[in-house]
Order: C-alpha cells, then sequence, then structure tokens
C-alpha cells in the first residue's frame, strides 16, 4: 500500500507510547524459559513481535492472548524448549531472529530458522560465530544468512568480546549461557542497550556487569539459574516515540508521549535533538519491568546542523532515519559518522536515508558510515518527492514526517512494512493532525 503525507499548519496532542519492540521480544523469550506462568503487559503488538510469540510457542512455551498487550507465557523451566514440528519464521525481524538462536542453542532441540527476502539477506554469522564456539550446531545458506537450520544442547561457557558493538550480539551470547557450563562472559567494545541484563534481573537472574574506562562493560553470566516467572510490564518504546515527537519539533504545535522507556543506552535521539535546539522536556512517569519510564513534550523548534558525537550513534541507531529529517529540517549542516551499521539493517538504512532527503529535494552526500546533511531550515524542505521505503519500516515512517512539514507533501511507495514494529502509527500520527492518505499502489 502507498501513503501521502501532506503539509499541516501543526501538530498537537498526547498519546501513548507502543510498548518497546526490544523489550517485548525480550519478555516474551525469558518468560517461554521460565519456570511457571508468567502475564506480559504493555506488549508491543507488531508483526516482529507477534512472529516471536508463535515462535517460542513453536518451541514449546503455552502462549495466550487475554486481552490488548496482555499475555499470558507458561514456561518450560528446567525442561527446555523443544524441537519444533515445521520451521520458524521471523518474518523480518532480526532481533527475534537473532536473540532466539541465543536462547535455543542451550537447549537440546534441532530447529529451522527462515524469514522474509529482507531478513534473509541480513547477515546471521556475527551471533552464530560465538554460539558455535559454545557448541551450538548450525548451518547456513551462503553468506550466513538464513535460512538457519540449528542444533542446540550441552554448552560450554566463552569469554568472548565482540568485534562491533552489538546488543543482538551480546543477548544472544547472554542467553545462550543461561544453559551453559561455567561463567559466560562478553566484553563490550561501547556499551550497548542493556534490556537483556536488565530483564533477566527482573526474572530473577544474577549478572554480573563490570564498568571500564575507555571501554565497554564487560557482562557475565553463570549457567544453571533458573528465570522466575510472575508479573512483567513493557515499557514505551522510544524509537517509535521519536516520530511524534520530531513531527512537534518540525511542524510547529506541541506533542507528547507518555509511558517512554528511559534508558541510558536509548537516548541519544533526545541528546542529539536537544543539540540541535530543540525544546523537549522530560518528567519522570513510572516504572516497568527493569526499566524507568518518562513523558516526553516537544514543542515547535528552530533547530540548527549539528556535527553528531559518535559516541551517540549506539543509544540512536534506530532513531537514525527520523534524525536525518530534523537535520533536514535545521539551519546549516549536519554530519553523522560512526554508523556503518545502518548498512546490514532492514535496509542499507545510509543509503535509504539519502534517496529518500534527496528525493524531496535535500542536498545529502552519503559517507561510508553515514552520511552529510545541508538543511534547508524551517519549513524549507522542499518534499514533492516518491521515497522508496525498500522494505524498511523506518525508513517509510521517517518520510511521512518528513512530509507533515515539507512545502508539498511525500509520498511512500509502500507502507505495509509499518506494521512489523509500530501498527499504531496512522491512527496516533493522525490524532495529532498528520494528513495521511493511503491508497492501493
Amino acid at each position: 500500500m502507498r501513503a501521502t503525507s501532506s503539509p499541516v499548519k501543526l501538530v498537537s496532542g498526547a498519546i501513548r507510547a507502543p510498548g518497546d519492540k526490544s523489550c517485548s521480544h525480550r519478555a516474551l523469550m525469558m518468560a517461554a524459559v521460565a519456570e511457571g506462568s508468567t502475564t506480559v503487559s504493555g506488549l508491543l503488538e507488531g508483526e516482529d513481535v507477534i512472529n516471536t510469540a508463535r515462535a517460542v510457542a513453536a518451541l514449546g512455551a503455552g502462549v495466550e492472548r487475554l486481552g490488548a498487550g496482555v499475555w499470558r507465557i507458561e514456561g518450560v523451566g528446567r525442561r527446555g524448549l523443544t524441537s519444533p514440528t515445521m520451521d520458524i519464521d521471523f518474518g523480518n525481524s532480526g532481533t527475534g531472529a537473532r536473540l532466539m538462536m541465543g536462547l535455543a542453542a542451550g537447549h537440546d532441540l534441532t530447529a529451522r530458522f527462515v524469514g522474509d527476502e529482507s531478513l534473509s539477506s541480513r547477515p546471521m554469522d556475527r551471533v552464530l560465530r560465538p554460539l558455535r564456539e559454545m557448541g551450538l550446531v548450525a548451518e547456513t545458506a551462503p553468506g550466513g544468512r538464513l535460512p538457519v537450520r540449528l542444533t542446540g544442547g550441552r554448552l560450554k561457557a566463552v569469554r568472548y568480546a565482540p568485534p562491533e558493538a552489538s546488543a543482538q550480539v551480546k543477548s544472544a551470547i547472554l542467553l545462550a549461557g543461561l544453559r551453559a557450563t561455567g561463567l559466560t562472559v562478553v566484553e563490550e567494545k561501547e556499551a550497548t542497550r542493556d534490556h537483556t541484563e536488565r530483564m533477566l534481573r527482573a526474572f530473577g537472574v544474577e549478572v554480573g556487569v563490570e564498568l571500564r574506562d575507555g571501554a565497554g562493560p564487560v557482562v557475565s553470566i553463570r549457567g544453571g539459574q533458573d528465570l522466575r516467572a510472575g508479573e512483567a510490564s513493557v515499557a514505551g518504546d522510544p524509537s517509535s516515540s521519536a516520530f511524534a515527537l520530531a513531527a512537534g519539533l518540525i511542524a510547529g504545535g506541541e506533542a507528547a508521549v507518555s509511558g517512554m522507556l528511559d534508558n541510558v543506552t536509548r537516548t541519544g535521539f533526545m541528546t542529539a535533538a536537544r543539540e540541535m535546539g530543540a525544546d523537549v522536556t522530560i518528567l519522570p512517569d513510572g516504572l516497568a519491568t527493569g526499566e524507568a519510564t518518562v513523558r516526553a513534550i516537544a514543542r515547535g523548534s528552530a533547530l540548527r546542523g549539528v556535527r553528531l558525537d559518535p559516541a551517540l550513534v549506539p543509544s540512536m541507531i534506530d532513531e537514525l532515519p527520523i534524525f536525518s529529517v530534523l537535520a533536514a529540517f535545521a539551519e546549516g549542516e549536519t554530519l553523522v559518522t560512526g554508523a556503518a551499521e545502518l548498512r546490514v539493517k532492514e535496509s542499507d538504512r545510509i543509503r535509504a536515508i539519502c534517496a529518500m532527503l534527496s528525493a524531496n529535494g535535500v542536498e545529502v552526500e552519503e559517507l561510508a558510515d553515514g552520511f552529510r546533511i545541508q538543511g534547508c531550515g524551517s519549513r524549507g524542505v522542499p518534499g514533492g518527492g516518491l521515497v522508496e521505503a525498500r522494505h524498511d519500516h523506518r525508513i517509510a515512517m521517517s518520510a511521512l514526517v518528513m512530509g507533515a512539514a515539507s512545502q508539498a507533501s511525500v509520498s511512500v511507495d509502500d507502507v505495509d512494512m509499518i506494521a512489523t514494529s509500530y501498527p499504531e502509527f496512522f491512527e496516533h500520527m493522525a490524532f495529532l493532525g498528520a494528513d495521511l492518505t493511503r491508497a492501493d499502489r
């Protein structure tokens, strides 16, 4: 389905952040291997997370939807996950596939993981390499890609230093370490999002974290620990919240998002926006399982270009497409480097970002590990372009937010994949005053 976003005078209103996708995946996985029944509330019911729910069910956990965002998971406990009768399809979810490889690795099972065309083009060896060191047997398609057939079982602990900063690699190793013999240690190159460590603790698991100067933390987990079932609530997603907040900043008015996850490994977008001159207020808003939440309020702002600190990139890697939209409406040049990880997301996001902006009259230069944007100033983006989403939900949503403040409408060739991460996107944006229309291609 194609969609078009037309300019509006302002956006205004308050929404509740959709459940965080990263935390939703992890809540389902940990509940699946806990001893007893866990009720998960606030779960994001996008396609990616639903595929993870189907995956844990196929591996032997009991899964029941009780209501909107509320699910009951009957964990397998010490008896462990079991071999599925069919392929497990993760659709477009790299997080679901990679983390589940780690979770399944320690269990006596054989499973075949598959995905859609986009996911099947993305690398899996970065996760499989340490898991194989631990004892996982895995056969992949050429290039270390899906489909992957894996056989889990008796694992040994490892000490591993990932060559790249990746929360998915770290998390897969830690989840495998739950059933490995000995102490599993991950030496991070730099700090990445720590939702796995926080949620493991909420499920009763001891996780060691040693902070280091000039490098990321050393994270450890001892095998043989049992997960304790109970109540688990999912905080709101800051990556999805960024779209409404960005719309408030560039289209004027005031957009507020409540229940949003507040975690230093995920707040880079807010820090960067404020450096651009964004008027953003952050207020405490409660607690979720292992995480604090906040209410964020964004008001129309005159933005200025910045040289983004590469140290912020890991904490806003998923928000860089919408950050590029802020840069397009800023005065002056914005430079982003240190973001090579964008090359292996749902699309080559560096290339996709540059194509999105260029199609709408913004001067942008593609770099090996980022991009350089010459901002057009407030309401200065010409618009009028057709953006190729490239099967990437964040590119599609970023382009539609851009259209709300451009001089002419912005269209996206395909928006179906938005449901994978943010099924309420069109409803939320319309509530805030955006003018979005959809039509069959």
